[in-house]
């Protein structure tokens, strides 16, 4: 019977569906079988090849580097596959900090915590981004949801801006940051004058040049680099001056100077956001190291310091920022800014918060395990901060790599020649032979560096780095060596009127009563470090002291050279540090050359090490701003060579000269930076008394007890925050008297009119306005046009009131009620400085220096002056006056001796580096321009 007639057979005794079962249970029966015997079997290619692929599964991200180089990194996300199924979950596992750490280890990169990758938030795929739709890689977030091009392109760059580069341990990070600034330069980011420009461009092409060598740098060799936006034949002619005096930087040393000279511009390490104020007019909000920074047309107006900050916050389209509370206000001040969308709120908000836990923190806040029911945001830095960045360094052996340096990009102009390249590939600039040490890490080795200025045009006191048997003298030593820009220590300054402090994202700013800078290690009593240095085979040290009894100036170390054992050692040995003992010795008291021979001596001994117990100059810098800072920064001169006795037209025409240069060079700038802010001999006593805390308006600007002026028919008191500051004009006889003040309080109003009675004042220059920034800088303290103010025993009549563009003239009749006694007070109120800021015309603020020099004819009582603390503008106007009349006078202008002088008689004059160069500058321009020439009485 065959198969078919047995089915059907079947299929007549039972149902369909029993035969349908029947089947199966057949088939069972036969794999069974055919499973036993092994004598078949099948394999699924295709299936194993697609499993095979899913777990391999890569994620693709190019990134691309502040040379301009690019990279593709492959994320590689098997090992979180095996512990997952569902492959399509575990690709988009890959978070942001396995991307920065594949570039991180790409590039052999130590010091990474100053760097992140950026991308467009738009997509927007170029090698210059807009930097307005710029956002960071966050760590912590999936890779996969912050592409937005296809492709994945991110960009490396300086997140945190280091505000010293010597903080820097490793030579490629220096590089890495050189980079970015350069970038940042030509893009515009970084605006800076263009002689500071011209400066900078002089260290690039010192650094890919070398040596400055006629036969070889002929006419026009700078024209083919792209160095300053906007580049011009006479821009180029000045660089070309400028490299001519770094001759024997190598190009580590020139990137260095580059740094430490664009750590002082406005606009470094500023991570600018678009926003509106409260009258809606268009802003910046920059957030930097030191705290928030308010721009506006590109001219910074406040500052907003991190210490005076209590909290930030976010709610919706709006930015917060709560100030701390001063001892004037009974308030809290709480200010408010709109931004484009409440994403960019958000971004400027993380951005503080990311920015002041790196460099205000010694460790990131850790977050919470549980969170609370919550709507506002839960961001933290989870990152490194630049404390632990900074420790992790000192005790990390430093790495000595060689690596290419990228050259600047080139202008085409007409026909290039054709490029040569060197056997690794690296261009070759045309027509020179390349060199054993171009664009390479090198050590000192015997050719150590030394100061940029030529020979003979540094202060007996101060010297360079010097050959070996006069290394530590700090003398002048003549020869025909190599030459080196100063590497000068910084100090970030702050400032004493800073504008610097709702269930809504709020990040509180801790208390700062806990020290935010490193400690110094080995520390002993009273902040002594002990610090040990065994010289290098060539027996130096690499340091140099200047100070001494004969000079009248504590032992400080000037200069540390880099890559030195005074460098390598630790802790390490800075500028600015006070040598209190050597090998166990007190120098203090101390001739300049004893201490040098001490020196000399452990030098000599048979192990050579040398112990030094210095006071570093890092705690006066962790201090800053303090009632209890004692500043024993040394006195910086940048004088000629001729004496201080010598006059006339050549003197005057040299001192122009200099002034010139040291603004050209940025050494203006360097040796103002290191002067002291407070003369720490003098005491600030009477301020700190209780009775008279609530009479100043920052608890920081405090007047000297030898020249604070003393009320005599005061019935609160004697006390008022104001100093008598008096500047002579040698060889004409006249003394240009001042008191600086504050501005006055609603509660001083009555103590300010009594000590202008009292000093005979008739004049009362103003320059600032009552309100900035929504701040209150000044209260008024006039009564308005035909009125009159009735205070304690006084009466102040408002007769005219004349304003002139930026100027405000008023007359009033300030009338003693005790005795009848009637004075004409002029008022002049310069209302064109933005706060923290300089004036945009500086014609304009010398047209009203020259007003105000008009007005105080034949007046031999003290002028009162003031802004709002009563130190920066206040200095920066007696600076002013006091250099017009010693031209007036034929004699020479140093600015720098005039405000040690003004600091010798009230603290901090002349607050911040921009208001000194806008009064250097103002000063020559009037100068060379002929606005203020020799009288013909001191003419010769």
């Amino acid at each position: 019977m065959t198969s078919t007639e047995c089915d059907q057979s079947v299929s007549e005794v039972v149902p369909r569906r029993w035969l349908t079962r029947l089947r199966f249970l057949e088939m069972i029966e036969s794999v069974s079988r055919r499973a036993l015997s092994g004598s078949s079997g099948s394999y699924h290619v295709r299936g194993a090849e697609l499993a095979r692929d899913r777990r391999l599964k890569t994620l693709s991200a190019t990134v691309v580097f502040l040379d301009d180089t690019q990279h593709t990194f492959q994320l590689d996300v098997s090992a979180i596959e095996k512990s997952m199924s569902n492959t399509s979950y575990q690709y988009k596992r890959a978070k942001g900090q396995a991307l920065l750490d594949l570039v991180f280890q790409h590039l052999e990169l130590i010091e990474k915590d100053y760097f992140g990758l950026q991308y467009a938030e738009n997509g927007q795929v170029s090698t210059c981004p807009n930097l307005d739709i710029m956002r960071w890689l966050d760590p912590s977030k999936l890779v996969k949801k912050q592409m937005r091009s296809k492709g994945g392109q991110f960009f490396f760059r300086v997140k945190f801006y280091v505000s010293d580069p010597s903080k820097l341990q490793e030579e490629y990070t220096r590089y890495q940051f050189y980079l970015q600034i350069r970038r940042d330069i030509l893009q515009g980011k970084l605006q800076l004058p263009p002689s500071t420009a011209c400066l900078i461009a002089s260290y690039t092409v010192q650094s890919e040049l070398g040596d400055y060598h006629p036969e070889e740098h002929g006419p026009g060799y700078l024209s083919r680099l792209q160095l300053i936006p906007g580049q011009t034949e006479e821009m180029e002619r000045k660089i070309s001056e400028l490299h001519k005096l770094h001759k024997g930087q190598l190009p580590a040393d020139a990137e260095f100077n580059f740094l430490d000279h664009a750590k002082r511009l406005d606009m470094y390490g500023v991570e600018l956001h678009k926003a509106r104020d409260s009258v809606n007019k268009e802003i910046q909000l920059g957030v930097t190291s030191i705290g928030l920074v308010i721009f506006q047309n590109n001219i910074r107006i406040n500052v907003f310091s991190w210490s005076k900050i209590v909290k930030i916050s976010f709610k919706r389209k709006q930015f917060f920022i709560q100030l701390r509370r001063e001892q004037s206000e009974n308030y809290d001040t709480l200010l408010g800014f709109n931004m484009q969308t409440y994403r960019s709120s958000k971004n400027l908000w993380k951005s503080c918060v990311e920015h002041h836990t790196f460099f205000r923190l010694h460790s990131p806040k850790l977050r919470p395990r549980r969170f609370p029911l919550a709507l506002s945001s839960r961001f933290t830095y989870s990152g490194r901060t630049e404390f632990q960045t900074v420790e992790d360094g000192k005790h990390r052996a430093r790495v000595e790599r060689t690596f290419i340096r990228s050259p600047s990009k080139k202008l085409i102009h007409g026909i290039l020649p054709v490029p040569m390249s060197d056997e690794k590939g690296k261009l070759l600039t045309p027509g020179r032979p390349p060199r054993t040490y171009d664009n390479k890490v090198q050590s000192l080795g015997p050719r150590e560096p030394r100061q940029a200025w030529g020979e003979g045009n540094q202060s007996d006191d101060e010297g360079g780095f010097l050959s070996l048997r006069d290394e530590v003298t700090g003398t002048h030593t003549q020869g025909t060596g190599s030459a080196f820009s100063p590497m000068l220590g910084s100090r970030v300054l702050s400032y004493a009127d800073d504008d610097t402090t709702l269930e809504r994202n709020i990040y509180d700013i801790p208390d700062y009563s806990e020290p935010t800078s490193s400690p110094a290690p080995q520390a002993l009593e009273e902040g002594l470090v002990t610090i040990r240095i065994t010289p290098d085979e060539q027996g130096r040290f690499g340091f140099n002291v200047k100070g001494g009894l004969d000079l009248d100036m504590p032992i400080l170390v000037s200069r540390v050279a880099p890559n030195t054992p005074a460098d390598r050692c630790y802790p390490k040995l800075n500028e600015g540090d006070q040598v209190v003992y050597i090998n166990g010795i007190d120098v203090n008291g101390m001739l300049h050359e004893h201490v040098v021979n001490l020196i000399r001596q452990s030098r000599d001994s048979g192990t050579g090490e040398l112990t030094l117990t210095v006071r570093p100059n890092a705690l006066y810098n962790a201090l800053a701003g303090t009632e209890e800072t004692l500043e024993e920064e040394p006195p910086y001169r940048y004088v000629p060579d001729v004496p201080h006795t010598a006059v006339g037209s050549d003197a005057l025409a040299q001192s122009m000269l200099l002034l010139a240069d040291g603004l050209a060079s940025g050494a203006l700038i360097a040796q103002y930076e290191q002067l002291y802010r407070k003369n720490p001999e003098l005491s600030s006593l009477e301020s700190k008394k209780s009775e008279n805390q609530n009479k100043n308006r920052y608890r920081d600007i405090s007047p000297y007890d030898v020249t604070r002026v003393i009320l005599m028919g005061c019935s609160n008191g004697d006390y008022i925050n104001a100093n008598y500051v008096n500047m002579e004009i040698p060889g004409s006889g006249i003394i240009n008297r001042y008191i600086a003040t504050q501005g006055p309080l609603s509660t001083t109003i009555a103590d300010f009119w009594q000590m202008v009675l009292e000093a005979g004042s008739t004049l009362v220059v103003m320059l600032t306005t009552l309100v900035e920034r929504g701040r209150a800088k000044c209260h008024q303290y006039w009564p308005a046009l035909k009125e009159i103010l009735t205070l304690r025993n006084l009466t102040l009549l408002c007769t005219s009131e004349t304003v002139e563009e930026t100027f405000v003239f008023r007359e009033f009749v300030l009338t003693d009620t005790n005795t009848g006694e009637e004075r004409d007070i002029t008022h002049m109120q310069y209302c064109a400085w933005p706060d923290h800021g300089v004036p945009s015309d500086w014609r304009q603020f010398t047209t009203f220096t020259e007003r105000v020099r008009a007005a105080r004819t034949g007046i031999v009582e003290p002028a009162v002056v003031h802004c709002s603390a009563g130190i920066g503008r206040t200095g920066v106007l007696v600076l002013m006056e006091t250099a017009l009349c010693l031209i007036e006078a034929n004699q020479p202008v140093y600015p720098l001796d005039i405000v040690r002088s003004m600091r010798d008689q009230r603290a901090m004059m002349i607050q911040n580096a921009s208001q000194y160069r806008f009064v250097c500058e103002a000063v020559h321009k009037a100068y060379t321009e002929g606005i203020v020439k020799p009288l013909p009485e001191f003419s010769r």
